[in-house]
Parts: C-alpha cells; sequence; structure tokens
C-alpha cells in the first residue's frame, strides 16, 4: 500500500536570538526616542542621586577614618611590668618578632632606653645636669607605626643606625638648641633629623634616638625593648590585645602590660554603623523610584503601541515573544538608565570630593550594583506590561486603531 499522507501539524513558531532580542527592544526605544531619552534620563537621574549620595558619604568617612587613624585607634603598646618579686621585668629580645607574627598586625617596633646614659649640647656641661632627656635605641619602622613625621633631616636609616647618629623629639631639641652635634657617652654624634611632635607616643618628644646597632655598639645597649607599638586591623584590635601579653612574653605573660584601645575606636565604629544604614536606605529610595519610571514607562508604551501588537500576533507572533519583546526594551531602558546614572553620580562625587580635599571614594558594590539593581528592578517592573501586551487578542488590538 502507498503511504498516505498525512495533514501537516501547526508550524512551529520561530525561536528569538539574543540578537533578535536586542534589536526588537533597540526598536522599541528608537521608534519614540523622546520618551525613551527622558525616562532614561530620570532612572539616571535616580541612580546618580543615589551614586553620589553614596559615594560622597564614603568619601566623607575616609576623610574621617583617617582622621581617627591619626589619633591611633588602632595602636597598642606594649611595655614590661613587675615580677612577682615586685622588680622591674624585662621583654625578651625576640618579642618583637613574635607580635609580628600575630595576623591581624600590620605593623610592630619598639623602643628601647638605654640606662645610665645621658646627652648634653657639649661636653663642657657638668653630667648632673642631664635636662631630662632620655636616650632610646629606635628600630627603623618606628616613624611610621606611631605616624610620626620629621621638622627637618632625615629618620635613621639602615646606615645612619649604625654609626653615631641621633634624631631629636621635639622637645628634647627645643632644650638642646640648633646644633650639629651632640655629645653621648663620651662621644661626639651627629643629628641627622628633628621630629614634629608625636601626639601618639608623646615619650618620643623628650628623646633622643638612636639607631638600634649603634645603641649595641656605642652604648652597651642590652638589646631589650621596652615598649612596643603595634598597629592592627581595626576590627581585632580587642583580640590582638588578648594574645600581645602571651605573645610578647611566652613563660611570663603576667610580667607584661598593655594598654588599652582607644574611646575614639569605638566613636569610629559607631559611625560607620549609621553610614552604612544611612546609605542602605538611600540606595533602596533610589532604587524604587528608578522602578516606578520604568514600570510607568513601560505601561504607557503598551498603551500607546496596541495596534502594533495586534499587527505582530496576526502576523504570527506568540505571547511569549510578545512578553519577551517589552521585557528587553525594558531591560535595555534599565541599563542605559543605570550606566549613565552610576557615571553621573561618580563625576558628582570626584568633584565634591576634590572640592572638600577629600579622597574620592565610591564602593565597588555601588558601581556595579546600581547597574545590576537597576536592570533587575526593570526586569520585575516591566514584567507586568509585557505580560499584558501579551495578553491582547489580535482583534481587540487592532480595533483600537
Amino acid at each position: 500500500m502507498l503511504p498516505v499522507d498525512r495533514p501537516a501539524g501547526p508550524p512551529s513558531p520561530a525561536r528569538l536570538r539574543p540578537a533578535d532580542l536586542f534589536r526588537l527592544g533597540g526598536y522599541g526605544l528608537r521608534a519614540r526616542p523622546l520618551r525613551a531619552v527622558l525616562s532614561a534620563l530620570g532612572i539616571a537621574i535616580g541612580i546618580a542621586a543615589m551614586t553620589a549620595v553614596v559615594g560622597i558619604s564614603s568619601s566623607s568617612r575616609a576623610d574621617l577614618d583617617r582622621e581617627l587613624a591619626a589619633l591611633g585607634t588602632n595602636l597598642l603598646t606594649v611595655t614590661p611590668g613587675q615580677t612577682m618579686f615586685g622588680k622591674a621585668a624585662v621583654l625578651p629580645d625576640e618579642s618583637v618578632s613574635m607580635i609580628r607574627r600575630i595576623g591581624p598586625v600590620r605593623k610592630a617596633t619598639a623602643t628601647g632606653a638605654v640606662d645610665d646614659t645621658a646627652v648634653y649640647r657639649t661636653d663642657k656641661i657638668p653630667e648632673a645636669e642631664t635636662g631630662g632627656l632620655s636616650v632610646l635605641a629606635a628600630e627603623r619602622e618606628l616613624l611610621d607605626t606611631v605616624g610620626g613625621t620629621m621638622a627637618s633631616g632625615t629618620w635613621l636609616n639602615a646606615a645612619t643606625g649604625r654609626y653615631p647618629a641621633v634624631v631629636l623629639g621635639s622637645v628634647a631639641a627645643r632644650r638642646l638648641g640648633n646644633v650639629p652635634t651632640v655629645y653621648l657617652a663620651g662621644r661626639w654624634w651627629t643629628v641627622v633629623g628633628v621630629l614634629n611632635p608625636v601626639p601618639l607616643a608623646p615619650e618620643l618628644d623628650q628623646a633622643v634616638l638612636v639607631g638600634w646597632p649603634a645603641a649595641r655598639t656605642y652604648l652597651g645597649f642590652d638589646g631589650h625593648p621596652t615598649t612596643v607599638y603595634t598597629r592592627s586591623v581595626d576590627a581585632q584590635v580587642e583580640a590582638v590585645r588578648q594574645v600581645l601579653g602571651p605573645t610578647a612574653n611566652p613563660e611570663n605573660p603576667n610580667e607584661v602590660k598593655v594598654s588599652k584601645p582607644s574611646d575614639a575606636l569605638a566613636a569610629r565604629r559607631a559611625t560607620n554603623d549609621t553610614f552604612t544604614a544611612l546609605l542602605l536606605g538611600l540606595g533602596a529610595v533610589a532604587l524604587l523610584v528608578g522602578g516606578i519610571g520604568v514600570a510607568n514607562t513601560m505601561v504607557i508604551s503598551v498603551l500607546e503601541r496596541r495596534a502594533e501588537i495586534g499587527l505582530r500576533r496576526s502576523l504570527g507572533a506568540t505571547r511569549g515573544q510578545i512578553r519577551t519583546q517589552f521585557v528587553a526594551e525594558s531591560l535595555l531602558l534599565s541599563l542605559l538608565g543605570g550606566a549613565a546614572g552610576v557615571f553621573l553620580g561618580y563625576l558628582v562625587t570626584g568633584t565634591y570630593a576634590t572640592t572638600q580635599t577629600w579622597p574620592t571614594v565610591v564602593p565597588l558594590w555601588v558601581l556595579a550594583g546600581g547597574v545590576g539593581a537597576t536592570v533587575l528592578i526593570g526586569a520585575i517592573a516591566g514584567w507586568y506590561p509585557a505580560i499584558r501586551a501579551a495578553r491582547l487578542a489580535p482583534t481587540e488590538a487592532l480595533a483600537t486603531t
């Protein structure tokens, strides 16, 4: 028997490729350029406001953090206490290197008191007239750790730290006068620099600082640190404080004194929490405004394009294709508005921060999240108009022409 021809079924609808969706979405925007520009501008203004507010607040917070950091919010000091017999304890030579192994510790350095050593302006001054100045052996990282600056000259380096060279604290320099050399332990030492006042370590103001190797070579320094300065991660300051004593002197941790964290640290954290809550609230409001703008634009677009929808449905476009077309337009509109808004917000932040001499700080999550959240909200906001457009029957849509 010859095979019987069966009637063919309904043709399968063509699938829209991503490139087709992009062209369809672009056509919908190009067909009404003024409405598209105004809608994208409304979204851009909302996102720009969010980006600028977050960026300006973050820049202000960065400047505040910088000022609070200058107050030593993460600075802790370790000093020897007393033994169980009431005598002065001693920190081990390796205490600084051991403290540097603590994970959250970013910087650690030390000074060591050179006992029975006084400094004089000339060798003619009686030994009893010390002027109350102390002589400290200093490691090269000291200046950076305590936030000190030079009033003149240079800090101790690998070369000057090995030879008879000193750096004077601000008070020491005032008492000794503007002299190129000082007399110390029967030897003339060259003054290579003078410090500005050091608010975080005021004991350095009345000190004459010599290099750690030079103190061992020329002053008989025993190498035991008497003050260890540490800088830690802000969030881990309390945790670091708990382990500093056992780390500095594992055999006798009770013979170690550790300073308390600065009160400014608590203020800094409270400020950061307030800023975070403010930024989240402003961001949510801006995104909500942008979403409402997209939804409004797409609803009006559906009402204005009923004839187009009816014609496409009559030519074979499925409900899914109509729905996908309007969602694509919503996504493209949101993407353009979000990208423009992020760029504009960044420019506003940079301009304002520059006028205030703040660092320009715009968090990456704001740049990426602003565009991403706008696209997401645009898709959600365009979903209802897209469904509404897809439900229009061809005859009903064409009847409105």
